[in-house]
Parts: C-alpha cells; structure tokens; sequence
C-alpha cells in the first residue's frame, strides 16, 4: 500500500464497551484506534461534528469508521478500499441506507454510519458546520445513481439527522463508492463485500449485547467463527465530551427519567 498507515485511522463510537472489547481485536492491523465514548448518547450528527474537532490537528487523511458491533473477517480488505479512494478520488464509501439492507427502507442516496471510509482530509479542506446542517432536505430525482435496489428505499427520507452531512459531500460533487452486502441467515445481521470478498459482519444491535439474551446470544453466533487470539497491539484513544448532556438538555432530562423510572420500579416490586 502506497499510502502510510499512520496517515490511517479507526474511530468507532461507542455505547457497548464489552462488545468492543471483543470485535476491536479483528479491526485492520497496524493503525492507531480512536474511541467517542457514547455512553452519554452521543451519536450520528453530533458524533459527526465532534469527530471533526478532534482530528482537525492530528493528521489523519483517512478514517475508518466502524461500530463495536461490526466483525472483519477480512481487514486487510480495508486498506484496499482506501487505496481505490485515493486512486479514483472517492471521498466516502459505505452502504447505503436504503435498498441494499432488508430492515433499513430509507434513503438509498446517503450511507448508514455502521461502517464507512472517509477521507477525513477533503472533508476538513471544506468543512463548513453551518453549510452541513441546511442539507437536511431531499429533492425528487436528485442523484439517481443506485439502478434496481432488492430490498424497498424511501429517497425522501429524512430518517437519520446525520443524513445531512452525507447529502452536503454530495451536493458539493464528492464521489461516493457504494459497497455491496448479503443478508445473514438470521435477515437482522448483514455482511459487507469489497471487489466480491466479504469485508466484514455487521450484526446490529450492539445496544442489546450483555443486556438481551437473545440479542447476545445471536451476536455471539457470529464470533465463534472468528480467530480472537491475537492481541491488540494498539490501544485506542478515547475521546469523552464531558460536557454534551449540559449542551444537550432534553437528552440529560431523559437519562434522568429513566433512572427515576428504574428506581421507583425496584421499590414497587
């Protein structure tokens, strides 16, 4: 690969910290792991921005995102995907939100954030918050790049607040490589593919691992496949906005009802 691995880096943002334990082990080799602690309900677009302002100094050119519930059977494969961005001038590639995934019928133009690439440094030659935020609005027949899609797409969907920062980078000419998938057996779990090679799982519902039998038990299915020996050479950085939930009062007002809620139902039972 022509492009130095220090020039590369992996950022999952993270809710389930005993599921990342155990699928960081199988992420590519070799490049420095970056952590946004979610716990604090910290996702999609505000992830986003906040990703920004950390890695605006750092010198990354690449970033690799993948959720802790994401398993690479193949991670090599990633850095393939980076090197055809670089040649070819793609600025983002990941898997569409709609038409692609059976349970995901949104918007086929932009991508779901469970795995992409991006070209972090495009992305900061042009960043403009203000710009990205306006983009939260469709248009009929824009882009129209996707053909016969098996599963069902909605191309006005607005479903994911993030879909805007997908629709500005398009809106603003920046190439886009669409990966492909194959259902899992279970019609929840889906893998990605890369030039007709499985890249990796992708199981969903990492909310639900340790905390649902079920859902733990089918995310397990999926890791006993897998070689989990190796050791993680390179321990992540973990970036913790200790200040969101005071920014954030409707989400900090719902954490604290929860908690009053879960509280009241120990006393009662």
């Amino acid at each position: 690969m022509n492009i130095p691995k220090s020039k590369i880096a992996i950022l999952s943002t993270v809710i389930n910290f005993e599921l990342y334990e155990k699928t960081s082990q199988l992420f590519p080799e070799g490049i420095q792991k970056y952590i946004i602690d979610g716990r604090n309900r910290m996702y999609g677009i505000d992830s986003i921005i906040y990703m920004v302002s950390k890695f605006k100094n750092l010198g990354i050119e690449w970033l690799i995102m993948a959720d802790e519930d994401v398993i690479f059977y193949n991670p090599e494969q990633a850095f393939s995907i980076v090197e055809k961005m670089n040649d070819e001038n793609y600025t983002v590639a990941g898997v569409r939100d709609g038409g692609v995934i059976a349970h995901r019928k949104h918007n086929p133009n932009v991508i779901n954030t469970f795995f992409s690439v991006l070209n972090i440094k495009t992305v900061l030659d042009i960043w403009d918050k203000k710009a990205i935020l306006s983009n939260q609005y469709t248009k009929p027949n824009e882009f129209n790049d996707f053909g016969s899609l098996p599963y069902t797409f909605n191309t006005d969907s607005l479903f994911e607040p993030y879909y805007c920062f997908y629709l500005w980078l398009r809106r603003n000419n920046k190439k886009f490589l669409f990966l492909d998938v194959k259902m899992k057996d279970d019609a929840i779990a889906n893998e990605v593919l890369f030039n007709n090679k499985t890249l990796l799982c992708h199981t969903w519902y990492a909310r639900r691992y340790g905390k649902d039998p079920f859902q733990t038990q089918r995310i397990n299915n999926y890791l006993p496949q897998l070689n989990l020996t190796h050791s993680a050479t390179v321990k992540p950085i973990i970036f913790n906005d200790k200040f969101y939930l005071i920014k954030k009062p409707s989400i900090l007002f719902h954490l604290v009802s929860q908690k009053i809620y879960k509280i009241f139902q120990k006393l009662v039972n």
